[in-house]
């Protein structure tokens, strides 16, 4: 047994119970992962350009991600 007592208001708050599950991680994760095939597949035939649209891709998940959370369907900040 431990000898350490946390008094109740030291106890951090409570996690949320999405853990992540949210519209704009989806949206990220899922752009994401079709950007990173896009540029493997780009650069072990070569084309470049399957690269860059690769490239693309994994900007345009990052924004809207970042759009989706700001917009209130991510993870709370608080």
């Amino acid at each position: 047994m431990s000898s350490i007592e946390i008094a109740p208001e030291d106890l951090p708050e409570v996690a949320h119970t999405n853990h992540g599950r949210t519209t704009a991680a989806w949206v990220t994760n899922v752009g994401l992962i079709i950007a990173a095939l896009l540029v493997s597949f780009g650069i072990a035939i070569p084309v470049w350009a399957l690269v860059w649209v690769g490239v693309g891709i994994a900007v345009v998940a990052l924004v809207a991600g970042a759009a989706l959370r700001a917009l209130g369907h991510g993870q709370p900040l608080e």
